[in-house]
């Protein structure tokens, strides 16, 4: 299944923006360990955002991010954002499943 992965990257520093980053790219390495597919939107987002002269970067981070999001059978929710909520909601507005834990995730 391709499972999206949301959580915070926002945070006052670039060390908490990393461990935010690490958290997501943990649960990915993990969902991709049983078979599984998993895809972030802030790493497809990232590049493209420092690359670019953006006067909106967040705003352009979530369009990207979601357009990922909107390539997925599934969510992990791994905390809660405001991201990662609209994120979330997008999901569900599609009726797909949302996970908060992956334990609730079958290997594939």
């Amino acid at each position: 299944m391709i499972i999206g992965i949301a959580g915070p990257y926002s945070a006052d520093t670039e060390e908490q923006r990393q461990e935010n980053l690490a958290a997501l790219n943990n649960a990915a390495a993990h969902l991709l360990s049983i078979g599984h597919t998993p895809l972030i939107g802030i790493n497809a987002a990232l590049p493209v955002i420092r690359q670019s002269k953006t006067k909106t970067p967040y705003e352009d981070i979530m369009k990207i991010s979601m357009a990922v999001i909107d390539c997925c059978e599934a969510i992990l929710l791994i905390a809660e954002s405001p991201g990662a909520n609209r994120e979330r909601d997008f999901v569900l507005s599609k009726g797909l499943p949302v996970y908060y834990n992956i334990s609730e995730i079958s290997p594939a």
